[in-house]
């Protein structure tokens, strides 16, 4: 799994229909299961996301992983709210 982090960070992230989001710039790993949760993007793409704003994407929304990284679903919009608005438990999507 730790390989498989390494190559995700600074990869750029497509949508389903090939618009870039932004780039991995961090993960969130599960620390029971040492899983990836989600990608953090920061810096994004201000036509999909408020703002430019950075954002978490599940990783189970990842279809394909190569020198790009490809979405299988992306949400019309991604509501921005802050860290301080949120519990950790709470920021998902």
């Amino acid at each position: 799994m730790l390989e498989e982090a390494s190559n995700l960070e600074n990869l750029e992230v497509f949508t389903p229909w090939g618009v870039s989001i932004g780039m991995v710039t961090s993960l969130e790993i599960e620390s029971e299961s040492g899983e990836i949760s989600n990608i953090f993007l920061e810096e994004t793409n201000d036509k999909l996301v408020e703002d430019g704003s950075s954002i978490l994407i599940p990783y189970r929304w990842i279809q394909a992983v190569g020198d790009i990284v490809i979405l299988k679903y992306y949400p019309e919009n991604i509501p921005v709210r802050s860290m301080e608005d949120l519990g950790a438990d709470e920021y998902r999507y």
